[in-house]
């Protein structure tokens, strides 16, 4: 901290333990024209004749940029007077706090961040509540199948969160949403391909995809019975000159499919809420042998794993 006193023309009389702050050019008589920019000057002039003049104290935040950078001092500001008490001028202090700024913006910028992913996700969920409405017949059906997608999304929201933001792994995500559906865990998936870290968006609608097509496995397809599996590849290609990731689902060995599928399963999450959110393509097929899922993902919501 620096302590400083200035006569009543605002002329400094003298400056202590000035080493690296800005008032370490101060030589008796010398003014804050002479030490700081124009702008930051008039106002630390305005500030101090406000002090004298209304013979109260005063506190501002001082910016100084300098060949480092921007650097932030917190400035007290009070009236001096002579031994006779008379007023004689303005004596302050001067307290570096540029690392506290720094932590400041750095709050800020996140809680901007958590407000926009907060907006984000909650656009998901009042999507996946008019969906899930709308092909429900019940109450309970409703709740069932939406408490579901919640958990899906809430499992995918803890990935994302454990790697700090950057998104999840697609093999990490596969085992999180579809594992707790086959009765013989792991070994009734297949997983191969390339591994790739999902952008946030992307791995909390691939999430959502896979807990659909998992949750459709386990009631009528090849995760409700023993035996059957389920192959989940990936690989990367160009589309239009462009890096795109393609996953594919395939059941394997599950109960023949007919024409008699549940056509509440959720199509709509599969076929336009999840390829629109992230940009890509889908197409979901009930082949006699199976279910098999497509979906395409740009190169801007992913990165490959070194």
């Amino acid at each position: 901290m620096s302590v400083f006193a200035q006569d009543l023309d605002l002329r400094y009389l003298w400056a202590y333990n000035t080493e690296r702050s800005w008032l370490s050019g101060v030589t008796p008589g010398c003014c804050d024209d002479d030490l700081l920019e124009s702008s930051a000057a008039q106002r630390a002039r305005e500030i101090k004749a406000a002090v004298l003049e209304g013979r109260q104290p005063a506190r501002f935040e001082l910016p100084v940029s300098g060949a480092d950078g921007t650097r932030w001092y917190d400035v007290r500001l009070n009236v001096d007077h002579d031994a006779d008490g008379s007023v004689s001028g303005v004596i302050g202090t001067s307290l570096e706090i540029t690392g506290q700024k720094k932590r400041e913006e750095t709050l800020k910028t996140l809680l901007r961040e958590l407000s926009h992913r907060s907006k984000n996700l909650l656009a998901i969920i009042q999507s996946l509540a008019s969906q899930t409405a709308r092909h429900s017949v019940t109450v309970p059906e409703f709740l069932v199948r939406f408490r579901g997608r919640i958990q899906s999304l809430s499992s995918s929201q803890d990935i994302v969160t454990d790697a700090d933001w950057r998104g999840a792994d697609l093999f990490g995500l596969v085992t999180t949403q579809v594992e707790r559906y086959a009765p013989d865990g792991m070994a009734q998936i297949s997983v191969s391909g390339v591994d790739v870290y999902l952008s946030p968006t992307a791995a909390l609608h691939v999430g959502l995809a896979l807990h659909e097509l998992a949750v459709n496995a386990a009631s009528y397809g090849s995760l409700s019975m023993h035996g059957g599996r389920v192959e989940i590849r990936s690989q990367v290609v160009l589309k239009n000159g462009e890096p795109t990731l393609l996953l594919d689902w395939q059941e394997i060995a599950g109960p023949r499919v007919t024409g008699d599928h549940d056509t509440r399963f959720g199509t709509s999450t599969l076929e336009r809420i999840v390829p629109n959110s992230v940009g890509g393509e889908a197409i979901l097929r009930y082949s006699p042998e199976g279910v098999s899922y497509s979906l395409s993902i740009p190169q801007t919501q992913f990165e490959i794993i070194e």
